[in-house]
């Protein structure tokens, strides 16, 4: 358990960011000959990897920069007898389930578990097993009971009903130890995470299957993960159809993005305004940011200058030949008229000497 009295003196306390955080355990066991390790074990908290493990390793290593030596020690104490805990069952489980089902080949079997911390202070927690990727079996933490996915599971929940053992290790981690360590990232990470306002633009493209316009409202750079953004017409009117919206993704810098996309028809555009709202805890209030199309890229212009710029191109490519060929046919001309100079030539000189050798006779006579 972590000294929490220590950790108050090694870290701040801050109030936590506002929005969901989560703390994720994913383990992995494969069979042999897969030509992976047997076991992998990566903790998360949101989506920041915080430690890895596997089964060619003596103990789990963290992964994140923000934590100094003394308190990394201090978490690894906590989390470490878990993660080796979890590695001594979840191959056996993968090795009994496979005998079970009298499978050959290579399978897997997976323990993802965790808690969830909101800001309205309601806590869950989870674990749930997956054999090959399927739901398998999973621990009720509120009735403290296994639940079986799958008629096939039913033998597992009898085997791990009888391992009081593992159920109280299990017991312990998702009720009290997981979210100890959530609470205490969250304490020692404020720096990082601390409220980052969005950045909104607005990229305007041609639709692609009509003649209308794709406008996309591209919001980035914003923690925590929580964000509303809209698409409204003249002001007032909250738009979903003809509005397509992606999923929050996360940027790698622990930031979040999300793409919404409204397509306006021709017609529509001529008669209505638009702007994309964006709401945010970073925010005092909703940012709204207006399309206005006169300001935004004109394909017109754009395939103009093309097809321009295409046009200069042939036109240097058809003079460049004409050039040559000119050129060719001048050397050609040239060649043929020296060549016709030099045999005028030649016959000039015979008859000349033919004259020559004539007047050398009458002489003679």
């Amino acid at each position: 358990m972590i000294r929490m009295t220590v950790l108050r003196i090694l870290c701040w306390v801050h109030a936590a960011a506002a929005g969901t955080h989560k703390l994720h355990f994913f383990g992995v066991a494969t069979s042999e000959g897969a030509g992976f390790p047997d076991y992998v074990a990566v903790e998360m908290m949101d989506d920041v990897q915080i430690t890895y493990y596997n089964n060619t390793m003596k103990k789990p290593i963290f992964r994140t920069d923000w934590i100094n030596e003394t308190v990394g020690h201090e978490f690894l104490e906590t989390l470490t007898p878990y993660i080796l805990y979890s590695h001594s069952r979840i191959p056996r489980s993968l090795r009994n389930t496979v005998q079970h089902f009298n499978h050959t080949g290579v399978h897997t079997y997976q323990q993802v578990g965790g808690c969830e911390l909101h800001d309205d202070g309601a806590r869950r927690a989870y674990l749930n097993h997956e054999y090959d990727g399927k739901d398998f079996i999973s621990f009720d933490v509120e009735t403290k009971t296994w639940v079986a996915a799958v008629p096939q599971a039913v033998f597992y929940k009898h085997k791990l009903e009888a391992n009081t053992a593992w159920k109280q290790i299990t017991l312990d981690y998702h009720t009290r130890e997981c979210f100890q360590l959530l609470e205490w990232c969250l304490q020692c990470e404020m720096e990082t995470l601390q409220r980052k306002v969005p950045a909104v633009t607005l990229i305007q493209r041609k639709a692609r299957e009509s003649a209308g316009t794709d406008v996309i409202c591209h919001v980035t750079g914003f923690y925590p993960q929580e964000v509303e953004v809209n698409w409204i017409r003249d002001g007032e009117a909250l738009l979903e159809e003809g509005v397509w919206s992606g999923e929050v993704l996360p940027n790698g810098d622990r930031t979040y993005q999300l793409r919404k996309i409204l397509t306006v028809s021709p017609e529509d555009q001529k008669k209505h305004s638009y702007s994309c709202q964006v709401g945010h805890a970073s925010l005092d209030e909703k940012m709204d940011v207006k399309w206005v199309p006169e300001a935004a890229l004109n394909m017109g212009f754009v395939a103009a200058g093309v097809l321009a710029a295409l046009g200069l191109i042939i036109a240097v490519i058809i003079g460049a030949l004409i050039w040559k060929k000119r050129a060719s046919a001048k050397e050609q001309s040239d060649a043929s008229s020296n060549s016709s100079n030099s045999t005028n030539g030649d016959r000039c000189d015979s008859i000349a000497e033919k004259l020559t050798t004539q007047e050398e006779n009458k002489q003679l006579s």
